[in-house]
């Protein structure tokens, strides 16, 4: 069962998503400008974990993305935060070399200064590892 989140109908939440991480999803992804969303797949998204990666430094979005990735079921999708600007090529990279994974979104929410940066990004699963 998932659950949608308020004014994005094409994202859901899985039941798995705690409560925190929840509220957290939701206020990143109300910082990502409509348009952007509204131009995601028309194939619905469900969220199943978040990685934290903000304020760590390269390789470490990627290395937990990574992690997280491996109890990610096909079909869903990981939402990943960082602030570090080398994790956009990173995980851009990986997804690309990646044949099971599709990424969804990447987007940057430019800041006042390039270190408050944060870079989403929505991996979605699409075949079994």
């Amino acid at each position: 069962m998932s659950q949608d989140i308020t004014h994005h109908p094409k994202i859901a939440m899985a039941d798995s998503v705690s409560e925190s991480n929840q509220a957290l999803i939701e206020e990143f992804i109300n910082q990502i400008p409509e348009d952007n969303l509204a131009a995601l797949s028309t194939s619905p998204i469900t969220i199943c974990q978040l990685v934290d990666g903000r304020r760590l430094v390269c390789p470490m979005p990627l290395l937990k993305t990574k992690v997280a990735l491996r109890t990610v079921p096909p079909h869903q999708s990981l939402y990943v935060v960082a602030t570090d600007p080398n994790s956009q090529a990173d995980i851009r990279a990986f997804c690309q070399h990646s044949p099971e994974l599709e990424l969804r979104l990447a987007q940057a929410e430019l800041k006042s200064t390039p270190s408050d940066t944060i870079f989403h990004f929505i991996i979605t699963k699409t075949d079994s590892n």
